[in-house]
């Protein structure tokens, strides 16, 4: 595999976690975490309300995007199995606080700005999303001998 391949893998597959999770929880609790994942609805050319399969395949494009960027990363710089726990932190970090612009920006019904239990939730779920980068990396790089 290409890294390429391996980057587009890696984030096909911890978007997908991701999502799971959040829907998970969303159907737990009731708590639009989810919705929010997928809001897409104040950008004005996706007003309307698109099926939750297309508005699923742009998260998993954005996690595609890093996980390009961290496989890239993770090569170009040689970086050790203990630092790519720190890099792939470093990575997702910024997105936890994509909740805020999200929920302020969101049309339809989505968690209130300052919910600590949507944060939290959308914390957590942000985590385990950087803490699959490196063993999903891992064995995709693995199984890929150069």
């Amino acid at each position: 595999m290409t890294f390429k391949q391996i980057g587009l893998a890696v984030g096909i597959i911890s978007g997908s976690l991701l999502g799971l999770f959040l829907k998970w929880i969303q159907g737990l609790t009731g708590i639009k975490v989810y919705v929010l994942l997928l809001n897409v609805d104040f950008i004005p050319l996706f007003a309307s309300t698109l099926p939750e399969w297309l508005e699923f395949s742009f998260h998993l494009l954005i996690s595609c995007g890093l996980g390009l960027v961290f496989v890239y990363l993770m090569e170009k710089l040689k970086v050790s199995e203990r630092g790519a726990w720190l890099l792939s932190l470093l990575l997702t970090f910024p997105t936890v606080f994509l909740y805020f612009p999200l929920s302020y920006l969101a049309v339809q019904d989505a968690p209130g700005l300052f919910d600590v239990k949507a944060i939290t939730f959308w914390t957590i779920g942000h985590l385990l999303y950087g803490l699959s980068l490196p063993p999903l990396y891992y064995f995709f790089a693995k199984s890929n001998p150069k």
